[in-house]
């Protein structure tokens, strides 16, 4: 039976989260047959009787579930003759280290630089709500103010990426001979702002940009599904 995954979509068939990304990568690791159901933000709530207000959903026969660790999981406890996502409760151990490194030191310095992009990407019944809740959780801060010199924020989030290029340059994955999920939730991350960013994060240069063609290309080229534009100018 083939697992329906709900997707966060806006305009032009872009993808707005990272976490449905990820997921993507994880039913792909898995070998599993899966259907990305296209949602907007205002259709989350019609979604399995409102239980979840959140995607990625999943609905694998009579479970459905929300939450990519909690996916994550769910896979590898459920279809344990697959490839394993976790081969070890220490890989998922740096894996959920890795999540808790790239979220705040890389994820947060993005959103700062394209939540307006964000909105503007949202499809046009979505952004009433894509403001009113981004400026909630920035104090009520405007989105055209807290993105006012987003420029400046550009070398700084180049340089927290140093870690990644240090490790990428002596492995081809972050889970070293083959991708693992730290790759899937690096990639999930800038899969993200390929799809709404106006302003690109990376220099032409930059050595990641290796590691993320052979990343959008893994599983038929799933990175590749959804319009995305350059993470460099």
């Amino acid at each position: 039976m083939t697992i329906r995954l709900y997707d966060l979509a806006a305009t032009e068939d872009r993808r707005l989260s990272p976490f449905c990304w990820r997921t993507k990568y994880a039913l792909a690791h898995k070998g599993l047959e899966f259907e990305a159901v296209p949602v907007g933000f205002g259709e989350i709530p019609n979604i399995c009787g409102g239980k979840f207000k959140t995607v990625p959903i999943i609905e694998d026969g009579a479970t459905a579930m929300n939450e990519s660790w909690d996916i994550a999981d769910y896979l590898d406890r459920t279809y344990p003759e697959r490839p394993m996502l976790f081969a070890s409760p220490g890989e998922r151990a740096g894996a959920v280290f890795f999540d808790n490194w790239f979220g705040p030191e890389i994820m947060l310095r993005l959103f700062r630089m394209y939540v307006l992009d964000i909105h503007n990407r949202a499809r046009p019944e979505d952004q009433p709500y894509v403001r009113e809740s981004r400026e909630k959780r920035l104090g009520g801060t405007k989105l055209e103010d807290f993105v006012a010199n987003r420029e400046a924020l550009l070398p700084e989030t180049r340089d927290a990426l140093r870690p990644m290029r240090m490790v990428l340059a002596k492995q081809p994955w972050l889970g070293g001979a083959t991708p693992n999920y730290m790759d899937y939730i690096a990639l999930g991350g800038f899969l993200w702002a390929a799809s709404v960013a106006t302003l690109p994060p990376l220099e032409k240069d930059d050595m990641l940009h290796d590691w993320l063609a052979r990343g959008f290309d893994l599983y038929g080229g799933l990175g590749r599904s959804a319009k995305t534009d350059p993470l460099a100018a």
